[in-house]
């Protein structure tokens, strides 16, 4: 279920004999599964802060405690203590369930456009405090979209659409034929680019 490499166990173990609690282990749980912004949270668990219903997984010299609602999550979670190329050293996790599963061969095209819009396009447009939302998606595979954030009002949204959603959409969701903004730019509050800036 969850692998949690030697190094990483030794790394733990040393930190766990420094606080010296007895029966102290270490807490694994995800934080807002199933969206973009999932994580996964580690920390110490002293025996009376368990709740009960954790899963317990015997490492070398402690426990490692997943959160009962957080076990789906986090199968296959791969927890590892690296060193990096500069020397440093890094606790790393690794859980690909935890922002949830792409939707399958046998999803609909608009449950297709949806993963695709919060778990790879809105991401990368919160960097300029922006992000999409679908508004609707024709049976004939056209896509529109409501630009929001830094994007509303934007003077790139055109070629964001184009250049970037579009694209994007239409190489990873099978039957988008286009993509369309149903956005009034004009309303914008706070544009990354003000209009008539850009070019």
């Amino acid at each position: 279920m969850i692998q949690i490499s030697d190094t990483a166990q030794s790394y733990f173990r040393k930190l766990i004999e420094r606080e010296a609690v007895p029966g102290m282990g270490v807490r694994l749980s995800a934080v807002e599964p199933g969206t973009p912004r999932a994580d996964a949270r580690l920390e110490f668990a002293e025996p009376t802060e368990l709740l009960g219903d954790e899963w317990a997984v015997d490492c070398d010299g402690f426990t490692l405690y997943v959160a009962a609602t957080s076990v789906a999550w986090l199968d296959g979670a791969e927890i590892d203590f690296v060193t990096q190329s500069a020397g440093t050293q890094q606790l790393t996790i690794k859980a690909p369930k935890i922002k949830g599963e792409a939707p399958g061969d046998a999803a609909s095209m608009v449950e297709c456009v949806h993963w695709v819009v919060e778990n790879e396009i809105n991401p990368q447009l919160a960097s300029h405090g922006g992000r999409v939302a679908v508004q609707e998606v024709s049976a004939d595979g056209v896509v529109l979209l409501r630009f929001g954030g830094g994007c509303h009002g934007c003077g790139m949204a055109d070629v964001t659409l184009k250049q970037g959603i579009e694209k994007t959409l239409m190489g990873r969701v099978p039957g988008v034929t286009a993509v369309r903004d149903a956005t009034d730019h004009g309303s914008g509050q706070a544009p990354y680019i003000p209009r008539g800036s850009a070019g």
